[in-house]
């Protein structure tokens, strides 16, 4: 390999290296607090944080490594443009086109990476971490409730039991507070049983009481009753989407599949890697500056162009399961001007206009 395209593909690799862990962490710390909150309102069982939050991210790397792509390319051209290196290769004859071998040899393999998380890994990622919950919350009906704990309920309330079976089934001197508008429920009860209903995870609470009341305390409205058995729903599980939805069906199931949730899902498949490519090119035009030009207006403007396609691609995905599209048109509208309007800019790149001639 020539020492030109040793030195731009090291300088490539090493911002779009950068790109990426700026945007992992950020997507971590988002996916993160998604799983907290979730795991507050008793959705998913905190022994499945890491699991879950890895399996999130490995879907999310469709959206997250075009990003990194774009900007990691920009941050290095940029630089390059500032420096003054790129005049210095353009005075020794080689303009964007000459670019086009190290440009490739960074993005071709995060391209394939893009294409397998968003074929297989990502589908794969969410049928994983649906089956992991799913099991979980078998063993375990109240996800997150632990014995000499007070747990927070998905209503906002807040459940405690002195002592749990080995398989979670059965509950010791259990406490349950929840609210219902301006109200406010209180139960305790000797014992408890979880179990489910046609899928519903229900609580019955065995021989004790229950109080409701007023929240604010003003009004003297109060209820005291004695029970044997009062059975509540508890959260459901963490995705509620069926085992049959489109999102969870391997992409050979999808080409067989003639739904139009199945279409939508495929062409979002799909979408991912050829929009990354198209970036890629997009990349190398927007980067042309001078050296005393802003350093980051250029950066804002392909950042609006990442949004730009992944909105129309979220919108176009939504057209394709309601109807509004036909099966046929796809994603392509977008992905074929997309890939046509990065070629185009890149061979124009660097062109030196033809002379006119003047009276």
């Amino acid at each position: 390999m020539p020492k030109l395209d040793r030195y731009l593909s090291s300088e490539f690799t090493r911002a779009v290296f950068a790109a990426l862990v700026v945007l992992g962490m950020v997507s971590l710390g988002g996916l993160f607090a998604d799983l907290l909150g979730e795991m507050a309102r008793g959705k998913v069982p905190p022994p499945l944080l890491l699991s879950q939050l890895g399996l999130r991210l490995v879907r999310y790397l469709p959206l997250i490594l075009p990003l990194a792509l774009l900007l990691g390319f920009m941050l290095a051209l940029g630089r390059l443009y500032r420096d003054s290196e790129m005049f210095v290769l353009a005075a020794a004859g080689i303009g964007p086109r000459r670019l086009l071998k190290p440009v490739l040899l960074v993005a071709l393999p995060v391209i394939a990476v893009i294409a397998l998380s968003s074929l297989w890994l990502g589908p794969w990622a969410d049928r994983v971490a649906r089956a992991m919950v799913a099991e979980a919350n078998k063993n375990l009906l109240v996800a997150g409730l632990e014995p000499g704990r007070f747990t927070v309920m998905a209503n906002g309330g807040v459940a405690y039991a002195d002592a749990m079976s080995a398989d979670g089934t059965h509950l010791d001197r259990v406490f349950v507070y929840r609210e219902r508008g301006e109200r406010m429920d209180v139960a305790t009860a000797r014992a408890g049983q979880l179990y489910r209903d046609e899928g519903a995870r229900v609580l019955a609470l065995e021989d004790g009481f229950r109080v409701e009341g007023p929240l604010s305390g003003e009004a003297l409205d109060y209820r005291l009753m004695r029970y044997k058995r009062n059975e509540m729903g508890l959260p459901a599980a963490d995705d509620e989407r069926p085992g049959s939805s489109p999102a969870f069906k391997s992409t050979l199931a999808l080409l067989g599949d003639p739904s139009r949730g199945a279409a939508a899902e495929l062409h979002w498949r799909i979408a991912p890697p050829l929009l990354a490519f198209a970036f890629v090119l997009l990349a190398v035009p927007l980067s042309r500056s001078s050296p005393r030009q802003a350093r980051y207006g250029a950066m804002l403007l392909a950042f609006l162009a990442y949004l730009v396609g992944v909105f129309l691609m979220l919108l176009g995905t939504q057209w394709l399961a309601d109807g509004s599209l036909p099966r046929m048109a796809g994603l392509w509208w977008l992905l074929l001007p997309m890939l046509a309007l990065g070629a185009w800019l890149y061979a124009r790149d660097g062109r030196i206009a033809k002379p006119g001639w003047s009276r």
